[in-house]
C-alpha cells in the first residue's frame, strides 16, 4: 500500500508539471512598435485585445516611425510594426527575407496644432518671421507630408527646430515654446484645448497610410493582432479618434 501511494503521488506531482508547463504555453508576451501618433488608439487596441485573449500581454513601444524601423532594423525585439506611412514600412518589410504582407490600418491628414492664444489663423501666418514654428525632421513621415503640404501652397516656412516624432512637435506647441506646429489632425484632436485647430488647404490631398505587419509571417498571435487593429473594433477605436478609413 505504501508502495502504491508512492506512485500516486508521483503521478499526482507529473500532472500538476504537466499543466503548469501548459500553462507557461498558453502565457505569451509579444511587442509592439508603433507611430507615435498611435499612442492613444493602440493603447486602448491593446487592452482590448488583451481582454479577449488570456495570458496574452502586449507590449507598446511607441516613436518616430523612422526612428522605430531603424530599430527593428538593428535587430531591436519587435512582433509587430504599425507605421505612418508605407515608405517606412517599405524599409523594413524589403530588408526581410519573408514575404511580409501589411495591413492599412488607417490614414490621417496634416494640421495646424496653434496656441490657444496665439496669432496664426492661417497657413500664410507660419511664414511670419515672427511666429515660431516647430516641424517634424523630413524623414520622418510627418515631416515628409509636411514639405508636400506646404510645396502645394506654396510656402517657405523657417522651422525653429525639427523633430523627431510628431509628439515632440505637439509638445512643443502645448508647453509655449513655439506659436505653432504642423501635426497629424488627429494630434489636434487628443490635444482638446491646449491647442486651437487651424486647417491647410489641399490638406485632405497629403495622405498618409498607417500601414501594420506582423514582422514574423508565421507568428499566428501578432497577425492575430493586426487584424483585430484593422477589424470592426480596431476601426472603431480609430475613427473617434480622428483618423480615416484606409
Amino acid at each position: 500500500m505504501r508502495r502504491l501511494g508512492a506512485v500516486l503521488v508521483a503521478i499526482a506531482a507529473t500532472g500538476s508539471a504537466c499543466t503548469s508547463s501548459t500553462d507557461a504555453v498558453q502565457e505569451r508576451t509579444f511587442t509592439v512598435f508603433a507611430a507615435a501618433s498611435l499612442n492613444q488608439t493602440f493603447t486602448e487596441i491593446a487592452d482590448r485585445f488583451e481582454g479577449e485573449h488570456d495570458g496574452v500581454e502586449v507590449r507598446l513601444s511607441f516613436g518616430g516611425s523612422s526612428d522605430l524601423a531603424a530599430q527593428i532594423l538593428e535587430g531591436a525585439p519587435s512582433d509587430v510594426f504599425a507605421a505612418a506611412d508605407e515608405r517606412t514600412m517599405a524599409r523594413v518589410t524589403g530588408a526581410s527575407e519573408d514575404a511580409l504582407a501589411p495591413e492599412i490600418v488607417a490614414t490621417n491628414t496634416l494640421q495646424i496644432a496653434a496656441s490657444p492664444d496665439g496669432s496664426v489663423a492661417s497657413a500664410d501666418d507660419l511664414t511670419d518671421p515672427g511666429t515660431k514654428v516647430v516641424v517634424c525632421a523630413p524623414q520622418v513621415p510627418c515631416g515628409a507630408a509636411t514639405r508636400v503640404l506646404l510645396a502645394k501652397n506654396g510656402l517657405r516656412i523657417s522651422a525653429v527646430s525639427e523633430e523627431q516624432s510628431v509628439t515632440d512637435v505637439l509638445g512643443k506647441v502645448t508647453s509655449g515654446e513655439a506659436d505653432a506646429g504642423i501635426v497629424y489632425r488627429t494630434d489636434v484632436v487628443a490635444a482638446g484645448s491646449s491647442v486651437r485647430g487651424v486647417d491647410v488647404p489641399g490638406a485632405d490631398e497629403v495622405v498618409n497610410r498607417y500601414p501594420a505587419a506582423a514582422l514574423d509571417p508565421g507568428d499566428d498571435l501578432a497577425a492575430e493582432f493586426v487584424a483585430f487593429a484593422s477589424g470592426p473594433e480596431g476601426r472603431r477605436i480609430l475613427s473617434e479618434a480622428g483618423f480615416g478609413a484606409p
